[in-house]
């Protein structure tokens, strides 16, 4: 994925203006999320404690939908940078800090609540900075 989203942008016919490293990251680090968050939701369900994992269940599945909708928008050039698309990452920076605190509680018990943290807060990161 990552050529191939660096190689899409290069070759968008309005260009971009900004710093297409970071906005590159941030669509990789998306999808990465979106993929690890809907993996997680689907990982809890079979725990013995799911009934404790419902709040974890719901916000990866938000984040994964949250995650997935950014990476397409901000995939879309046409028009350019917009306070739309801003403030688009800036929600989406909030749901995988929100997505990442729950797994946190969680991660001493589950490995994939542990793996599922870890991306949140790459996406977060790469939203931030892709503002």
């Amino acid at each position: 994925m990552p050529m191939e989203a660096r190689e899409m942008l290069r070759t968008h016919p309005t260009g971009f203006s900004g710093d297409a490293d970071k906005l590159i990251r941030c669509i990789e680090e998306c999808f990465a999320c979106a993929q690890a968050c809907t993996a997680c939701a689907d990982a809890c369900l079979p725990e013995d404690d799911v009934v404790s994992l419902r709040q974890c269940i719901r916000l990866c599945l938000d984040c994964a939908d949250a995650c997935d909708s950014t990476g397409r928008i901000a995939t879309r050039l046409t028009g350019g940078r917009s306070p739309a698309l801003a403030a688009i990452l800036e929600a989406c920076a909030d749901v995988c800090r929100l997505c990442g605190d729950e797994c946190e509680r969680h991660a001493h018990h589950h490995e994939h609540c542990r793996v599922c943290l870890g991306v949140c807060r790459r996406c977060e990161e790469a939203c931030r900075a892709a503002i």
